[in-house]
């Protein structure tokens, strides 16, 4: 019951959010079953629900550590968009013409919900199929939150995230009828029952049907050349909800892959599948790194970082052995900094109303002092430098590179990861540091309200607590997820 009990809770919250009109009773219960669902995860660290709808839902190693950021995110998020939504309700009130305030809201946090509720559902799902329909569930719910401020650019954003995303998922949807071919037993296509009869399923099939199930997903995922979607979305969508699409929405596109990846696992095909995730990462990596030396935008430029870190996580589920551990980690540590540095980055909006790199100087001082600090400090942190999770995630799939003799890949990747540090380093210090700028409007109301830093402290916190110190509970749950995925 506790599996149904975390779908079941913020589904239910969401769709009565749409017909609540008091702001008072819709954000209480917008907080609530986000804090509900956060409790009742961290229930599945003692007790491990078991199967559920004839073992169509079930939590399994891998999938508990994406529950367990997914729903952690999402409370972060709460916190953060509570003082958002006030601050976008000020803003239409101020904008003649805008009577679209409670609508608005209503939408925001009903589509928040039910995005939590999908994403739950696609990390519980044991059957390809019902993984698929979940996977897609989670694009419908996540559109209208792009589309939040109704712009141009933020409905252009959110057409092109429906159409290239769709197209996606429909090779993903011809992979799994490629797997059904496959599946000469005619067994159920739920996971388990796959790995175990995988000695029967047609190999060529299967080659074929995991390559459309990676292109389709990975292109949710936001792996170059596939990505073309990601910078625009993260762009246009309003900061809390580019933090849960890149720390969240992201990670259940790779879910989908590594259900895939299991499959061929147990059918004897893993080599096959780890040239694909080498060759994808590195071309993530250096698409990113790239793109990033001539961004102006700074929210784009958080985009392509997330366009690189997908690319460091597939490099290391590819290279095997102990560098699945450090994907693992590098998933974690990106969730957690890329979200606090989205939520920093709407704290920037909400002063200087800019997105242009160079017109914010001097972070550091005056109202944004604390934003500065943050920002530059998820800078360290996303970058991998020491103290942080990051760090340790790509130490070992460095070191696991180099045991492996992988020498044209580790040259690729610490190169990679040298031109992304040097064009995110030149974007950081010039925003933070310097003499602050008057040319443009700066918000004479805004102030680093509590609530709208704390949950990126909290999340930096905790990455760089990772960093220092593994409790047994996560090593235990980290090393159980790497064996599930057959090499650690």
């Amino acid at each position: 019951m506790l599996s149904i009990a975390l779908i079941i809770v913020p589904l239910t919250a969401g769709l009565v959010s749409f017909f609540i009109r008091n702001d008072h009773y819709r954000r209480g219960l917008f907080i609530g079953s986000s804090g509900a669902h956060l409790i009742l995860t961290s229930l599945t660290w003692f007790r491990r629900p078991g199967m559920a709808l004839s073992g169509w839902f079930a939590l399994d190693d891998v999938g508990f550590i994406f529950l367990t950021v997914t729903s952690l995110l999402f409370f972060g998020a709460t916190l953060y968009g509570i003082k958002y939504l006030d601050d976008e309700k000020r803003r239409s009130r101020d904008a003649p013409g805008d009577n679209n305030a409670n609508v608005n809201e209503a939408v925001f946090s009903g589509c928040f919900l039910l995005l939590l509720s999908t994403m739950t559902i696609v990390i519980f799902s044991q059957h390809i199929a019902f993984l698929w329909v979940a996977i897609e569930a989670t694009t419908l719910a996540s559109a209208p939150l792009i589309y939040f401020h109704r712009t141009k650019r933020s409905l252009e954003a959110t057409w092109k995230y429906l159409l290239i995303c769709s197209v996606g998922i429909a090779l993903a949807l011809l992979g799994i009828f490629f797997l059904a071919v496959a599946n000469k037993n005619g067994q159920d296509m739920l996971l388990m029952k796959m790995i175990e009869g995988a000695a029967g399923i047609d190999a060529p099939w299967l080659k074929a049907g995991f390559l459309l199930l990676f292109v389709g997903y990975g292109t949710k995922m936001g792996l170059a050349p596939f990505h073309t979607w990601l910078p625009d979305a993260h762009s246009e969508a309003p900061s809390v909800v580019s933090a849960l699409l890149s720390g969240a929405l992201l990670n259940c596109a790779f879910l989908g892959i590594l259900r895939g990846y299991q499959i061929c696992i147990a059918a004897g095909l893993s080599s096959y599948c780890r040239e694909i995730f080498i060759l994808f990462g590195l071309v993530s990596i250096l698409f990113a790194a790239i793109f990033i030396l001539g961004q102006s935008d700074y929210k784009r430029m958080l985009a392509y970082s997330s366009v690189e870190h997908m690319g460091i996580i597939i490099l290391g589920v590819g290279l095997g052995g102990g560098a699945v551990f450090g994907s693992l980690l590098s998933m974690l540590g990106h969730s957690l900094t890329k979200a606090g540095l989205f939520f920093v980055a709407g704290n920037i909006f909400s002063y200087y109303k800019t997105k242009n790199i160079a017109d914010i100087k001097g972070l550091i001082r005056g109202p944004t002092r604390w934003s500065g600090v943050l920002w530059f400090a998820g800078f360290l942190l996303i970058t991998g430098t020491l103290p942080s999770a990051i760090f340790l995630g790509k130490f070992i799939i460095l070191k696991e590179a180099l045991l492996r003799q992988q020498y044209w890949t580790t040259f690729i990747f610490l190169g990679g990861l040298g031109i992304v540090f040097i064009g995110m380093a030149r974007i950081f210090v010039s925003m933070t540091q310097g003499g602050r700028r008057t040319a443009i409007a700066e918000s004479p109301l805004y102030r680093d309200d509590l609530i709208k830093i704390v949950p990126s402290a909290l999340f930096f916190l905790l990455v760089v607590i990772t960093g220092l110190y593994f409790p047994s509970l996560l090593t235990h749950a980290l090393e159980g997820a790497a064996k599930e995925l057959g090499d650690f």
